[in-house]
């Protein structure tokens, strides 16, 4: 591989992109804002301050959806606009290395190939790896021992749960509860409940900040949104409980699905999760309480990370980089190994 290296990590909510040169992890929200349908607005953080917000001739959008690229040329856009910032003008060619979720069809996984191999960048080498194995490098698993790891991972608009063992994946499931599937169901409690709308910028905070998957906590903050008997703006003051019963539904769906999956495993690999535990990451696992309620519920330990965000793009560089892990990265195009 050459000196310059790219590794990334297209999430519906954020964009993750480590650079090799400067050894640096770099991460903004997945969002696009284009004027009059044709013309470049904001990209990143600064379309996302956007995005709710925007008037009709701006279109504020997530290029990526369930796991999968969904606005094909904005993600082109948006991925060339974000390598600006990282590209040495003397530098010629680049290599690159992009997580891709198991559960997804050979033809949007390879989407993802032509995203890069179209970028104004010109690519030398173009590989790919399957997200849970990058996933589970980052967190300092060894994936290629034969035992197995049941590693779920919550983003923005799905949670992929994995079986992984010997470097490779021996049952996975992509799951649409999710981060965002938490934002629309605290929007709709606190209209059903309180008569009032917010935004899912509003639920989002409202989750991050005070939301819980057990009802043991008593924290509060104040929202913003319409009246829907007046259509007025109000304030509201929202407690934990209340988001608490907004998303248990959701949480106690993501938890069946789990188990599912866990009836599906060999014995012995049974064996090895209960002994190791379960590894929980991704944005959207930072609920609090969420470690704890799983390890009642499933009677096996929940093990956490730091920066659950960045695990994946972790585990891309080590596979990059690692001679160890070289054969965990294939091309699209002819499967072929490292």
């Amino acid at each position: 591989m050459s000196n310059v290296l790219f590794g990334i990590d297209l999430g519906t909510n954020n964009i993750k992109i480590y650079d090799q040169a400067s050894n640096q992890i770099f991460m903004q929200k997945n969002v696009i804002a284009i004027k009059d349908k044709k013309d470049l607005f904001a990209y990143g953080n600064d379309a996302f301050l956007m995005h709710e917000k925007a008037p009709a001739n701006i279109n504020v959008s997530f290029p990526v959806h369930y796991g999968v690229i969904a606005d094909y040329n904005n993600m082109q856009t948006l991925l060339n606009e974000f390598l600006k910032e990282f590209i040495d003008p003397k530098s010629k060619m680049a290599d690159f290395i992009i997580a891709v979720p198991t559960d997804i069809t050979e033809v949007e996984k390879k989407a993802f190939k032509d995203l890069v191999k179209g970028c104004s960048v010109k690519s030398k080498d173009i590989l790919v790896a399957d997200k849970p194995v990058a996933d589970a490098i980052g967190m300092g698993l060894d994936v290629k021992s034969p035992t197995g790891t049941l590693v779920i991972d919550m983003g923005g608009d799905t949670t992929e749960i994995s079986v992984l063992s010997l470097g490779g994946i021996v049952l996975s499931q992509l799951n649409h509860i999710a981060g965002n599937k938490f934002d629309e169901s605290i929007i709709s409690y606190v209209k059903r409940t309180h008569g009032i709308d917010i935004g899912k910028k509003t639920a989002c905070s409202l989750k991050e900040s005070i939301g819980t998957a057990i009802d043991n906590t008593d924290e509060e903050m104040i929202a913003f949104g319409r009246y829907i008997v007046t259509g007025l703006p109000i304030e509201i003051t929202l407690t934990s409980h209340d988001i608490f019963e907004a998303i248990k539904n959701d949480i106690t769906s993501l938890i069946n699905a789990i188990k599912i999956l866990l009836e599906r495993i060999p014995p012995e690999m049974a064996a090895d999760i209960i002994h190791h535990g379960l590894y929980l990451t991704g944005g959207a696992s930072q609920i609090k309480n969420l470690d704890t309620l799983l390890t009642e519920e499933l009677n096996i330990k929940c093990n956490t990370c730091e920066n659950p965000s960045e695990s994946v793009v972790r585990g891309l560089i080590q596979i990059a980089t690692n001679e160890n892990y070289h054969s965990l990265a294939y091309a699209m195009n002819t499967k072929t190994l490292i």
